[in-house]
């Protein structure tokens, strides 16, 4: 197996993703073949990760996956390469279980990877000796073989820190990054601002690989990884080979809409739907041919005047709701389906196919691990059976029609009112949790159903029908009729 590296920190908010991303692209510019991971539920830290590695990065997540499968998914996934590159979450032993076992300290245990351990060394010197012999010393089996330290204050403070590591520790110091804004990256209400999005972002990551790979021991670092020892598990055996499609499913990839997991794109191919992109804020109809339309999470909000200025894609996609087009929504294309979505002082008009506005609140209303329990309202196969997810969304959604039916009663989180998640209209299934395709019944699998079963009783494809854009307005100034505190972003 390629030698393998978790990249984890004391706290959140050490600086491990910029740490993360700048070994990515410095070793990267050395031509090296990077693999990169992430540890739990998160698709922004993955977009930089990816456009920082020039290859897709995973997600290895304790409350989707066993324990099993997380192996078989790091070996499939980072097996040949020259370095598995896994950043963890938190700190390194921080989660929900107090036990520890969904930490990022666990994930190093299953994986056997050695930790590197970066250290927001703002406001400390002689401190980080007993900081770093606790974390070593807490769990034997967690090898942490190397510590970066970050954000340090300029020559005098450097030389303090390492004389303590190397008088009480034994650790070694494999970089000091000094404070600079050339390690930031501009941020708002759900983290960093995701690569898609940011102008210039390419510059910022290569920015960012010069400053770790000037201050980073990038030869050390990779003999941490090479000592990573024998692999777990076995190695997978080969994926099956894609079947010819039988169907086209669609999904926006632009600037409001990114938050997709490669596993859910992966399995909709499986299943004989080939997976069509398109750009929500220039095309103005949907691919044509299309059995299904996959709308993911993002940042509609961000967006919503250039979205409700595209009346005809709205038209587009609202029309075809109406002639029975299987839809499987999450959060941000949840938003995009209903009439409205309210922001900071404004409201623009939607896609209105379903009977709901959304707006933006000051804090946010879901925030974390979601368990489901199927209803009998889905549109597509269900078996009543728990499903897991997450969800981290500010928005909510008020006005919710009468009518309104729920495929998911919520066990644990907040999904749309607290008790319910995923609207049902048609066959539309549209929730604030974010599923994820691992598992014995990944989703695509059961809206491939759907599909098939309504291309049998009507065999002819789904042509696109005249486009509806009568009652749309690009963004009218005006607040929702329910008393609504909207989230204002920090300036």
């Amino acid at each position: 197996m390629s030698p393998r590296l978790l990249i984890s920190a004391a706290h959140k908010s050490s600086g491990k993703t910029m740490v993360t991303l700048g070994l990515c692209a410095a070793l990267r510019a050395r031509g090296l073949d990077l693999r990169p991971f992430k540890k739990g539920p998160d698709y922004i830290d993955p977009l930089w990760l990816s456009a920082a590695a020039g290859r897709v990065c995973r997600n290895l997540d304790f409350h989707t996956m066993g324990r099993a499968e997380i192996v078989s998914h790091f070996r499939r996934h980072g097996d040949g390469g020259d370095l598995a590159l896994i950043e963890g979450n938190k700190g390194l032993y921080d989660g929900a279980d107090p036990e520890g076992g969904d930490s990022s300290a666990a994930l190093a245990r299953v994986l056997r990877a050695p930790v590197v351990l970066v250290i927001d060394c703002a406001g400390i010197t002689g401190g980080i000796a007993p900081l770093l012999l606790g974390y070593r010393r807490f769990d034997r089996a967690v090898r942490i073989e190397g510590v970066i330290l970050n954000k340090v204050a300029g020559p005098r403070h450097e030389a303090k820190l390492r004389a303590a590591i190397r008088r009480h520790c034994g650790v070694p110091v494999l970089g000091a990054i000094m404070q600079s804004e050339r390690m930031a990256i501009a941020e708002r209400h759900l983290g960093l601002i995701p690569a898609n999005e940011l102008a210039g972002a390419d510059a910022r990551i290569e920015a960012i690989g010069a400053a770790i790979a000037a201050q980073v021991d990038l030869d050390a670092v990779l003999a941490v990884a090479a000592e990573a020892g024998a692999a777990p598990g076995r190695r997978p055996k080969a994926a099956a080979p894609v079947p010819a499609p039988f169907g086209r499913v669609a999904y926006p990839r632009d600037a409001a809409f990114a938050f997709y997991y490669p596993e859910d794109l992966d399995a909709l191919a499986a299943e004989g739907l080939a997976p069509v992109p398109f750009d929500s804020l220039r095309e103005s109809r949907l691919p044509p041919d299309i059995d299904g339309l996959f709308l993911g999470g993002g940042f509609p909000e961000a967006h919503m005047e250039a979205l409700a200025a595209n009346r005809p894609l709205l038209g587009d996609i609202r029309a075809k709701v109406a002639a029975g087009l299987p839809v499987h929504a999450e959060c941000g294309g949840l938003m995009l389906l209903t009439r409205a979505i309210a922001w900071n002082g404004r409201r623009c008009e939607m896609v209105g196919a379903l009977d709901a506005e959304a707006v933006m609140f000051e804090r946010p209303q879901g925030h974390g691990n979601v368990i489901l329990r199927e209803t009998a309202d889905a549109p597509w196969p269900q078996t009543g059976r728990r499903l897991v997810g997450h969800e981290f969304h500010h928005a909510g959604l008020v006005d919710i029609g009468p009518e309104a039916r729920f495929a998911y009663d919520v066990v644990r989180g907040h999904g749309i009112d607290g008790r319910h998640d995923g609207l049902v209209h048609a066959n539309v299934l549209a929730a604030f949790t974010h599923l994820r395709a691992v598992g014995p019944d990944p989703w695509p699998r059961r809206f491939a159903a759907l599909i098939r079963r309504r291309r049998l009783s009507r065999p002819v494809a789904v042509r696109s029908p005249l486009i509806v854009t009568g009652g749309l307005s690009p963004c009218p100034h005006a607040i929702p009729s329910t008393p609504v505190k909207p989230f204002a972003p920090a300036r």
